[in-house]
């Protein structure tokens, strides 16, 4: 993929996740607005260094080299020159170094990466699924739905996942689970973290 729009931010964006952005800079109004015209997907990288808006004199932000491509769900004109878009994140891509274009956007090359492998939840872990229902219910509950329908609780990718954006991990510790192409090592992680705060 030549020349994929990059939207930097301090947060890692998992494959099935849901993002809701406040859009109010001109480059990412411009892109959203070619996004929702073309069904173009952009992608959504975690800053490692730096911060999202950057000011005179200050150093580029530097990025992770996996980042996760954003569908544009919903669009909603807030209030002039204010959007308030959802998106859906489909797969990850591995980035060639970026590179700002005259508007401030950021693009680079793109490889797409394979998508996890639908897996069952194994015995020993189903646990950690059982405990994501659990919670998924408990923020229903209290009228909250952070996680797009269907409810995968049967796929260990997808538990994985889902678990990720919820517990409170260092942003470099979501980054590799994100990066991990094994959906079953993955759970074991996060499995592994749930015992260890005895959600589990």
């Amino acid at each position: 993929m030549s020349g994929l729009p990059l939207f930097p931010l301090q947060m890692v964006l998992f494959p099935g996740g849901r993002l809701g952005l406040k859009v109010f800079e001109a480059r990412y109004l411009d892109l959203m607005s070619r996004c929702l015209r073309s069904g173009a997907p952009f992608a959504v990288v975690c800053i490692h260094q730096g911060s999202e808006v950057q000011r005179a004199g200050e150093a580029p932000p530097r990025f992770e080299s996996l980042g996760v491509l954003a569908r544009l769900d919903e669009l909603d004109a807030e209030q002039s020159g204010i959007l308030r878009v959802q998106c859906q994140g489909t797969r990850r891509v591995q980035l060639a170094t970026p590179e700002q274009q005259a508007d401030g956007l950021w693009q680079a090359q793109a490889t797409p990466l394979s998508d996890d492998p639908v897996l069952p939840v194994p015995d020993a872990l189903v646990p950690s699924a059982l405990a994501l229902g659990q919670a998924i219910a408990t923020l229903a509950a209290q009228g909250q739905k952070p996680f797009a329908a269907p409810y995968q609780l049967d796929q260990a990718g997808w538990v994985a996942n889902r678990w990720c954006e919820l517990l409170p991990l260092p942003l470099a510790a979501r980054q590799q689970l994100m990066a991990l192409p094994d959906p079953l090592a993955r759970l074991q992680l996060v499995d592994e973290f749930l015992r260890s705060k005895k959600v589990i």
